[in-house]
């Protein structure tokens, strides 16, 4: 796991395993640092800083990877908790040139079993590195400071 921001109450980072390949766009995991079922379990308080930390994690994303040559056209954004029953928000980068995960497509989720993930590489250190520091930079902005 590389650790890209951790809050008092959440934990952003670039999973091992990650289900789009770097190149395709990547992949970046958002999870409570005090595990819950789903959305539904989470205060007020809670539930907005989600949604802050997504919103700034996939803008954040998306200049970060195209500054560092991955040409991201759009993020999804997927809450999960089947394989893990617990709440996270996935954010999946999407490239224009992807190979496997192809931009325009639904993204192909099989089981790990398959093999499908295993020639996947993560996020590297410096992606995390540069997506951190372009976090830290919105989140000063107006738009997030007063969110």
């Amino acid at each position: 796991m590389a650790l890209i921001l951790e809050t008092e109450n959440f934990r952003i980072f670039a999973p091992e395993k990650p289900h789009v390949d770097r190149e395709d766009g990547g992949h970046i995991k958002i999870e409570p640092i005090v595990p819950v079922e789903d959305r539904t379990k989470l205060s007020p308080a809670l539930a907005k800083e989600l949604m802050k930390l997504t919103m700034v994690t996939g803008e954040a994303m998306t200049i970060a990877l195209r500054n560092r040559g991955i040409d991201i056209g759009r993020i999804n954004y997927q809450d999960m908790g089947n394989w893990n029953p617990t709440l996270h928000v996935l954010l999946y980068g999407r490239a224009r040139s992807a190979k496997v995960q192809k931009f325009g497509e639904a993204v192909s989720l099989p089981l790990r079993t398959t093999g499908f993930y295993d020639r996947f590489q993560p996020l590297n250190e410096e992606d995390c590195a540069a997506i951190r520091t372009e976090m830290e930079r919105l989140l000063a902005t107006e738009k997030y400071r007063t969110f």
